[in-house]
């Protein structure tokens, strides 16, 4: 049995530990309670007779990886409706969230020319297509230069025009590296399913994406090679709004582009 100078000194002791702020009781060792079995409760009378619940199981969230489901998506598309609708249905990318429309694709899809931009501007969400603003009527203007058009039936006469980015970024910011990352397996079955022979990379952000490199300036004029397919770097219409010098270097990638394509 305690004595009474043990209880008193006790007492003062937790008087003054409260004193000081301490208001939990903490063990020596740690306890970790996802792995601690709760105790059952004793059956009350409405649940006698029944089993105790067992103790709570915590599941482990498996993490979604954004790459690999817009794969599966992607390599599961056999034609442009169906790859359209895995596009529409692809909720990892929040840029979806913020825009009006989904921007996927204009033109013959039996074009031998495959032009590749880099995302949707504010009258491209408005209304759904790519290139239907100011730099899209410059693109149209420099494509009727060399007899092209993305309203023309004949393969050999039209173009099929597409973006990198299928939604709208908020105030047309640059894409992010994540962001063209999920979209690439997307546009990359775009062009199977398109099949063009001869693609053309409008900007910085088409090359970073399907060369893997960057520099526009420094890219145009020189051929190169996207899966298997022969690809020319171009400014962008909007680059040549802004900067009207450069449509000199402008026309003499149409004049190869042309040239490329008698050759073909």
């Amino acid at each position: 049995m305690e004595s009474a100078a043990d209880y008193h000194s006790a007492l003062a002791q937790l008087e003054w530990q409260v004193s000081l702020g301490i208001d939990e009781a903490i063990g020596d060792a740690p306890v970790n309670r996802y792995e601690v079995v709760p105790d059952a409760k004793p059956a009350s009378k409405s649940t006698k007779g029944k089993p105790a619940p067992g103790p709570a199981v915590i599941h482990a969230v498996a993490s979604v990886d954004p790459v690999q489901d817009a794969q599966i998506l992607a390599a599961s598309a056999d034609s442009l409706d169906a790859l359209r609708a895995a596009v529409a249905g692809y909720d990892h990318c929040e840029l979806k969230r913020g825009a009006r429309n989904l921007v996927f694709g204009d033109g013959n899809p039996s074009a031998r020319v495959m032009i590749i931009g880099e995302a949707p501007g504010r009258d491209e969400d408005r209304e759904g297509r790519p290139f239907v603003g100011r730099a899209g009527q410059l693109l149209d203007k420099m494509l009727a230069a060399i007899d092209l058009g993305r309203d023309q039936s004949a393969p050999g006469d039209s173009v099929y025009i597409a973006n990198i980015i299928p939604w709208r970024p908020p105030q047309n910011r640059e894409p992010t590296p994540a962001e063209i990352a999920m979209m690439l397996p997307f546009i990359k079955r775009h062009i199977d399913l398109v099949a063009p022979d001869i693609l053309v990379l409008l900007g910085d952000i088409s090359c970073q994406a399907l060369l893997g490199k960057q520099g526009i300036t420094r890219l145009r004029g020189e051929w190169h090679e996207v899966m298997e397919r022969p690809a020319m770097p171009m400014l962008h219409p909007a680059y040549l709004l802004r900067q009207g010098r450069a449509k000199r270097e402008a026309w003499a990638d149409l004049l190869a582009l042309k040239a490329r394509l008698k050759g073909t």
